[in-house]
């Protein structure tokens, strides 16, 4: 970024430690500039993307995920690529190919797992390339859109787990909330419209070589179980890096909806008393990811 260039440019491959310090200081900088200006479209993030800091941490990311060992459509897995290939060479490719814009993510291979009712969920597994593509670019847009999420959203959100959710729940439930009704956005994932999240997406990304990469994760297609190509024209893929991250920029409109509702006709003791006289009720919203959980105020007192 043109204020302040404190990450390492150079074709060295930094030590772990001193990666993950530099990854640290600029997402730092830049969560502190998007919370100083709510307004603000951030440039040049595409070198932090190349950047070896960032894939080092990135590599890193993907390595220590429980799915390291499930391979992508390639078949590539972790395993082969330290055995095989050697991480330098192999993040080198990587980084050549992202500098030089050849980078293009292929389709996400589709398995089937058990859901606990009894139905399936669809997962889509990239390779480990675009895992790390995916990594390093989650490392760069999430600082900048945590700074825009609202405190009711705690699914997939760092330093937050769904045992703090379930705390908030419990804590309204002193607060003179009476009724807790839970809710879930039916196949959100897979439903997300692209053009919309990538509207909300330039809000505050203005490099079109950042917008790009999105986008071509976001169409990278799905190789189905039955060994077919499918075009992926709306959602984003579960078993994706980035797809949480994705799915919560979309869903903020959410937040954001029940806020302005809370904030213009509920947050003061005289707007739900009146409320309450006309046989309405007031909420507040808790959401984990897709799952959400309005909590209704029977009285008016808090």
């Amino acid at each position: 970024m043109s204020e302040d260039t404190l990450v390492n440019t150079g074709v060295a491959w930094p030590e772990q430690y001193e990666a993950d310090l530099a990854v640290r200081g600029m997402q730092t900088k830049l969560h502190r500039w998007a919370r100083g200006d709510a307004s603000r479209r951030f440039g040049d993030l595409y070198n932090l993307v190349c950047d070896p800091a960032f894939l080092v941490t990135a590599w890193q990311r993907v390595r220590s995920n429980a799915g390291a060992r499930t391979p992508g459509v390639d078949r590539v897995t972790v395993t082969f690529i330290e055995s095989r290939v050697g991480v330098d060479a192999f993040l080198s490719q990587v980084r050549e190919s992202l500098k030089t814009r050849t980078f293009a993510p292929v389709e996400v291979r589709q398995v089937m797992i058990p859901k606990a009712s009894g139905k399936l969920r669809k997962l889509g597994i990239p390779t480990v390339t675009d895992r790390v593509v995916q990594a390093a670019l989650k490392l760069v847009l999430e600082p900048i859109f945590e700074a825009d999420f609202l405190p009711c959203s705690y699914g997939f959100r760092p330093l937050r787990r769904a045992q703090d959710a379930i705390a908030e729940v419990q804590h309204m439930t002193t607060r003179g909330y009476e009724w807790v009704l839970e809710a879930d956005i039916q196949a959100c994932f897979d439903e997300i419209d692209h053009v919309a999240l990538m509207d909300r997406i330039r809000l505050r990304i203005r490099d079109k070589r950042v917008l790009a990469l999105v986008k071509a994760f976001l169409h990278a297609g799905v190789m189905t179980t039955s060994g077919d190509r499918e075009d992926t024209w709306t959602g984003t893929p579960q078993g994706g890096i980035l797809s949480p991250l994705l799915a919560n920029i979309a869903l903020s409109t959410l937040d954001e909806h029940f806020a302005r509702q809370w904030n213009q006709t509920m947050s003061t003791w005289h707007h739900r008393n009146r409320r309450r006289k006309q046989g309405l009720g007031s909420w507040k919203v808790v959401r984990y990811a897709d799952d959400c959980v309005p909590r209704t105020l029977k009285e008016a007192p808090m």
